[in-house]
């Protein structure tokens, strides 16, 4: 009898080569599709079997292979947003560059590049970056629930970290850390200019970078601020001289009013 129980497990234990062949890739087309489709688009991925799916590989021990492919994958996906935004970029200096010789040289042979971007003002930058970031945190808001017992048996457990905060990393890691100066330099520049950029995007660019890298905000404390509110600017010693001369006029009208200092 407890041969024959011994022998029905073996039968049922998952093999590399089936997680390989039948697990994993069933888990990464759906990653793709949550990580590819709009936040607004209907998707037909049945969350249910994914959940499955990941519930036999973390029974069957497999909970670190998938924990390693779904990281890849992730990483893979960002490098290619990463590409996106970074021809978006070069588009940015093309335009600038376009008035001279040199300028409309590479704009010829690299006019390829523009096949990429849709728009290659400088604005459309932070707005494709928000785009990009939006899409992402609603893939992960889907990913993470339905990989729930990887995160809890495997990531929490054995790693000591959470699912989403490496999620999160990853973006910073592979998107954003990428682009931050050019991005700040661009929010500034709207941040100058009102609604070069619309303010709702502005705000969620801002709060984006915030959550991902909380010291971003000291490349830009007014900026930050603006959207914030636990964020203060720097007080200047100018500002604080004006504070004071400000408090001392106060201090002598009441005094001429007739209100004690």
């Amino acid at each position: 009898m407890i041969g024959g129980q011994y022998r029905r497990k073996s039968m049922n234990a998952m093999t590399a080569d089936v997680y390989k062949k039948t697990y994993w890739p069933r888990l990464e087309k759906a990653v793709e599709q949550l990580l590819t489709q709009s936040p607004m688009e209907y998707t037909s991925i049945s969350y249910e079997q994914i959940y499955s799916l990941v519930y036999k590989c973390v029974c069957q021990q497999y909970s670190e292979h998938l924990y390693s492919d779904l990281i890849l994958k992730i990483t893979s996906y960002l490098q290619q947003v990463c590409i996106k935004l970074q021809v978006r970029v070069v588009c940015i200096y093309l335009d600038i560059l376009a008035a001279g010789y040199f300028g409309r040289y590479l704009l010829i042979n690299l006019n390829f590049l523009l096949l990429f971007s849709k728009d290659s003002r400088p604005e459309s930058f932070v707005e494709n970056f928000n785009l990009a970031f939006t899409q992402y945190m609603a893939a992960i808001q889907c990913i993470i629930p339905v990989f729930i017992y990887m995160n809890k048996f495997y990531v929490e457990s054995k790693l000591n970290k959470n699912l989403k905060d490496d999620l999160m990393d990853l973006f910073s890691a592979h998107v954003a850390e990428k682009h931050i100066s050019i991005l700040i330099s661009r929010l500034k520049k709207a941040d100058a200019m009102p609604f070069q950029v619309n303010p709702s995007t502005m705000a969620s660019v801002v709060k984006g970078l915030y959550a991902l890298q909380p010291d971003w905000a000291k490349l830009a404390p007014e900026l930050f601020s603006r959207f914030i509110p636990q964020i203060h600017p720097p007080v200047l010693e100018s500002d604080l001289l004006c504070y004071a001369a400000e408090d001392q006029k106060l201090q002598m009208e009441l005094s001429l009013n007739g209100f004690p200092r």
